[in-house]
């Protein structure tokens, strides 16, 4: 099966979230089962050409932009630790600026950039000689990929029996846009822009009920998040619209790549170690206490619980302030945060630390190699999020023996289950309602099972064993393309 990504971000090269790691490992793994996966990508300012190996295939994609033509050049090169073929579509007007979608405040022109791309897809096709089985767009800026490929190209023979797979990473990003702006560039029509057609909304352009509408199937990144995006409290406003295809809409969890999170390999950790040598886990812990000041006198043997995460009002960082100060003083343990974002968060953690120099520790900014080392060395992971379509960080968490503290929505309800001390099932300590009392609760929980035995190993037994492979994501995967398929050819 010939399979194209189209995509926004793409881990290692250009990312931003979730959605490049997705993009990353999801062909990898199609790739290694004999399938031929292409991913196609802007080529942004940040993406180092040298390191990555890109070379430039000196063929120029011309791209129809409502009533004019538009450049763009291909450059080509092969995604790490695979033999997936990895395309950049240049357009210095569009993508060599900083960041991605602009940040804070996303780009003005970002309809204008992400049609400029989604419609460079199928020039990139031609070039290469390469027609798609499928064609498999991430969220709202890849969207129209699935409406070019149903307005002009059906009837192109090198796309006729392709079909088109949508991916929904977070529904609360939709990319509205003017119509009088997207459609032109688009050029469909504006007489199209009528009630309930797939490109109106409350008056915009929605570029996420664009894929929803146009896509053969519709995927969203847990099983969970398809359920709960149904209704209106985490619908974002397109809980109608979803319903509308609820016949062709499959929550799939995410997987994992057990290559780059492993234990036993990975070359971030101070220590390697597999399921049972919980002394060689314990050393990273001693070591990351060395680096961030830390001595030998004092005690390393405390719970180290730990957040890997951008500090956003998604991530339940509302809750941690509310009660983490007073946790950190009626209980023996420590706090360690890595991450950046919101300015007011990223300052109450750097006045946590002031105020408990030895039992409170954070790493402000982004730092994946410190994101390993982190996982490793801390006991457990606090993830309390208001919403989480998928989440990754607590399954590297899981996979590293280290017990997730999470509250049960989207991807985390399918992969952390509470632990039950009388048959010694469960990996992870949880909590439902979004109240800072609940968290702490779970985490007192969590902090009574240390180093309380048998279950302090059975727990981390349990977590290590779980299996979340990108390979079983994969396989699920190509069951919805085969659907897709079956679907377009009887359409």
């Amino acid at each position: 099966m010939k399979i194209l990504t189209a995509t926004a971000e793409l881990t290692p090269i250009a990312q931003a979230g979730g959605l490049g790691d997705v993009a990353a490992f999801l062909p990898r793994e199609l790739e290694k089962m004999g399938h031929n996966a292409i991913i196609v990508l802007p080529k942004y300012r940040a993406i180092d050409i040298e390191k990555w190996g890109f070379k430039n295939t000196h063929k120029t994609l011309v791209v129809q932009m409502g009533y004019w033509n538009e450049y763009a050049l291909l450059w080509e090169g092969t995604l790490p630790n695979s033999t997936v073929k990895v395309y950049l579509v240049e357009n210095n007007e569009y993508f060599d600026r900083a960041g991605i979608y602009g940040d804070p405040i996303e780009f003005s022109d970002n309809d204008r950039r992400f049609i400029f791309f989604s419609k460079a897809v199928f020039e990139v096709c031609k070039a290469l000689g390469y027609s798609p089985d499928i064609i498999h767009a991430h969220d709202y800026h890849t969207a129209f990929t699935l409406a070019f490929l149903k307005e002009f190209y059906q009837n192109d023979p090198m796309f006729s029996h392709t079909a088109g797979v949508y991916t929904i990473h977070n529904l609360a990003y939709q990319g509205k846009f003017n119509p009088d702006t997207a459609l032109l560039y688009s050029g469909i029509p504006l007489s199209k822009f009528q009630p309930y057609s797939p490109y109106e909304y409350y008056g915009m352009v929605n570029a996420m009920k664009v894929g929803i509408m146009m896509a053969d199937k519709i995927t969203t990144v847990s099983p969970t998040y398809s359920q709960e995006i149904r209704w209106s409290y985490f619908g974002e406003g397109l809980d109608g619209v979803i319903n509308s295809r609820a016949a062709d809409f499959i929550g799939i969890l995410n997987g994992i790549d057990y290559d780059e999170w492993n234990p036993e390999s990975d070359l971030n950790i101070s220590a390697h170690y597999s399921i049972g040598e919980f002394d060689k886990k314990s050393y990273n812990k001693h070591k990351l206490l060395l680096d961030y000041g830390l001595s030998d006198y004092d005690d390393m043997n405390l719970p180290l619980i730990s957040m890997v995460t951008r500090l956003t009002d998604q991530k339940g960082v509302d809750l941690v302030i509310a009660k983490l100060e007073e946790l950190l003083s009626q209980h023996n343990f420590r706090f360690f945060l890595l991450g950046s974002g919101n300015y007011n968060y990223e300052n109450y953690f750097r006045y946590l630390s002031h105020r408990f120099p030895k039992n409170a520790l954070n790493y402000i900014g982004y730092n994946a190699a410190l994101s390993h080392q982190v996982i490793a060395a801390s006991d457990f992971f606090l993830m309390p999020s208001r919403f989480e379509p998928c989440g990754l960080t607590q399954m590297y968490s899981l996979r590293y023996g280290t017990i997730p503290i999470a509250r049960q929505t989207g991807g985390i309800a399918d992969s952390v289950f509470e632990y039950d001390y009388n048959n010694q099932s469960g990996n992870g300590f949880t909590f439902w309602q979004y109240h800072p009392d609940d968290m702490a609760y779970a985490i007192s929980r969590a902090l009574s099972i240390y180093n309380n035995q048998p279950h302090w190993n059975k727990i981390r037994e349990n977590a290590m064993n779980h299996n979340l492979s990108a390979t079983t994501t994969a396989t699920k995967y190509l069951e919805v393309y085969q659907w897709a398929i079956n679907s377009q050819s009887n359409a």
